[in-house]
């Protein structure tokens, strides 16, 4: 792994949950890490016990979506070999009906999962292209396949992860960059606890980050979309038709799993 997408990995959201089994995954293969996380407790905790496997990890506790956040990237990033870009801070800021909500609220959702998104690729992909190695890697999720009441916004930039995912994929393959988006469904993170989602449903999959941290990793090379945690018959349903009973369905069990009046 480390001929293929080291020496340096950038991984964005690497603090706890799937960022954190990444960033333990890719210093157990003896590449070095760039963790950003807005979270300054979780991220200092995942650095410490990274850096104790032997090697070097460089730490940035930022929001991705302030006007700088590109420009603070650089700053601990420029002069390294990045060969390995992992996109993993793409969550739901906000929810609420789209119609009664706040637009600035929903922006905070398109600004993190697409300009971030965009920006971080752009910068990283450009010299992993002109090296003729390397890899990206976007993290996605099952709501990217079909619109969901009070999420709509994220649903739908969800849904744009993965089509930017698979052109982006068709133009790096022939330069030896491999391009993913993991699509992710129900996974026991600190996040998903924190909001309060009832993941003991009988019959609800649900994923154990670092399986698929493994999962993203071993399938980096087969992008252009790989969907972890054994869903990947709920995505293609998602991907069907006809829509409005696929939805319905859908949305009647994300209430069961969400606390509080819908």
């Amino acid at each position: 792994m480390i001929d293929r997408y080291g020496p340096w990995a950038v991984v964005a959201g690497g603090s706890e949950g799937v960022g954190a089994a990444f960033a333990h995954r890719l210093a157990d293969a003896g590449l070095n890490l760039v963790l950003i996380a807005r979270r300054p407790g979780p991220l200092a905790e995942t650095a410490d016990a990274v850096r104790a496997k032997g090697v070097e990890v460089r730490t940035l506790e930022l929001d991705l979506v302030s006007p700088d956040a590109l420009a603070k990237v650089r700053e601990v990033t420029d002069g390294l070999d990045v060969g390995l870009l992992v996109f993993n801070a793409g969550a739901n800021s906000y929810r609420h009906e789209f119609v009664t909500g706040d637009l600035d609220g929903f922006q905070g959702v398109i600004d993190l999962n697409i300009t971030a998104q965009l920006a971080l690729t752009h910068h990283f992909g450009a010299p992993m292209k002109e090296r003729g190695r390397g890899g990206i890697l976007l993290v996605g999720s099952l709501a990217g396949y079909m619109g969901q009441a009070r999420i709509s916004v994220y649903s739908a930039v969800k849904a744009f992860g993965r089509i930017f995912a698979e052109g982006l994929w068709l133009e790096m393959r022939e330069h030896g960059v491999d391009v993913l988006e993991l699509v992710l469904g129900v996974t026991r993170t600190p996040a998903m606890e924190r909001a309060g989602l009832d993941m003991d449903i009988p019959g609800l999959l649900v994923a154990d980050p670092d399986d698929v941290a493994r999962e993203g990793l071993d399938h980096l090379p087969d992008g252009p979309v790989w969907v972890a945690g054994g869903n990947y018959a709920t995505a293609r349903k998602r991907a069907g038709f006809p829509r409005a009973e696929l939805v319905a369905d859908a949305h009647a069990l994300m209430q069961r799993m969400l606390p509080g009046p819908s």
